[in-house]
């Protein structure tokens, strides 16, 4: 049996499980083309259309194989909601016996469009929830289209779940904070060091703080109010980590500004999620596609060999098995590049190969 054909087999019995009734029908075909191009993504390390069906079996020439696969991301009922959220929902609750780390940010994917994502911090990973692609090349996006994925990502996470969502300065809108709050989830946001801050009698902007620290130093001013809409009371934080050339500003409804720089330092887990779905892994920015449905589609399959391989990776630290496929005495690679390592091992040797899209606690 060849290495394409049973990555392929072991990825589409892992689809299968998720879904309560034994698939049939459409959602069997379409569930069978999503189990490919996963496997085809992972083989192929890319997500040009041509690059994955050349690492996909299926007795089919080439060309058949890339039509098929672009019927798939063309066709308008293929929708996260059916083939990606179900399994975001269940990585969620899997990990929700600890507080679960959501990270909002954007970047640029395909070509000409920008992606909206929520991220699940695990193992020093960020592991996709949910996003929404548009148009553009670069830029923000509303608060109105935070808070309509927001919205979606709530109804995913299990209900007593404690939840600490971070964004940079880009998320900071007094309504995403209003709407967190009401979820009863704590948040760490960015800020603009030109904000207006109430305190008191006091009125000041967020800069005068970085005044009284020094480097190595945070200094935070609980129960303020924020902007000139007075929102609050909320706690501003001045931060000016030993890494940065210049202090950074938080707003958050946490109780500790220790806590919430602690917290916030693991935003940047979600550039390495970018980073692998991008250059150092799928090269999703080089798919060819510039039309958003389409990206937003073909992310569902990028988004699930993702978790996949960072679950590999998991699997392999945890049993102990990194020694079989890196140096003992220290390991420098990411649980993404370990997966692919070991995935690579298990079919060099002949052994079965995991499949699940939930994580390792």
């Amino acid at each position: 049996m060849s290495d394409n054909l049973k990555r392929f087999r072991a990825v589409r019995k892992a689809l299968n499980k998720l879904y309560p009734n034994n698939p049939q029908g459409n959602l069997a075909r379409h569930l069978n083309t999503l189990a490919a191009m996963i496997s085809g993504i992972v083989g192929g390390k890319n997500t040009q259309l041509p690059k994955i069906a050349e690492k996909v079996p299926d007795g089919n020439q080439v060309e058949s194989r890339v039509k098929r696969f672009s019927r798939f991301i063309n066709n308008e009922k293929t929708k996260s909601e059916l083939y990606f959220l179900p399994f975001a929902e269940s990585l969620l609750y899997n990990l929700s016996l600890e507080t679960l780390v959501l990270i909002i940010d954007g970047s640029v994917v395909g070509r000409g469009c920008i992606c909206l994502m929520v991220s699940v911090v695990y193992k020093g990973r960020a592991l996709p929830i949910a996003w929404t692609v548009v148009k553009g090349n670069k830029g923000h996006f509303p608060e109105e289209a935070h808070i309509e994925l927001v919205e979606q990502v709530k109804r995913l996470v299990p209900e007593k779940a404690e939840v600490v969502f971070l964004g940079d300065g880009e998320f900071d809108g007094i309504n995403l904070q209003k709407i967190v709050t009401d979820y009863k989830w704590k948040y760490v946001f960015r800020t603009a060091l030109s904000i207006n801050i109430y305190w008191d009698a006091y009125e000041f902007k967020c800069d005068y703080l970085s005044s009284i620290i020094d480097t190595g130093e945070f200094i935070g001013v609980p129960d303020v109010l924020f902007t000139n809409e007075k929102y609050g009371p909320v706690m501003i934080i001045c931060w000016w980590n030993k890494e940065y050339k210049n202090p950074i500003y938080l707003v958050t409804n946490m109780d500790s500004a220790e806590e919430s720089c602690k917290y916030y330092s693991k935003r940047f887990k979600i550039e390495t999620l970018f980073s692998d779905q991008k250059s150092r892994g799928f090269q999703i920015d080089k798919s060819h596609y510039s039309e958003p449905e389409r990206l937003s589609n073909l992310l569902i399959a990028s988004c699930l060999a993702y978790i996949w391989i960072v679950y590999l990776g998991a699997l392999c630290m945890v049993n102990g098995w990194i020694k079989t496929i890196h140096r003992a005495d220290r390991c420098d690679l990411s649980l993404f590049q370990i997966g692919l390592r070991f995935l690579e091992h298990c079919l060099n040797e002949g052994l079965p190969i995991p499949v699940s899209f939930r994580m390792i606690n």
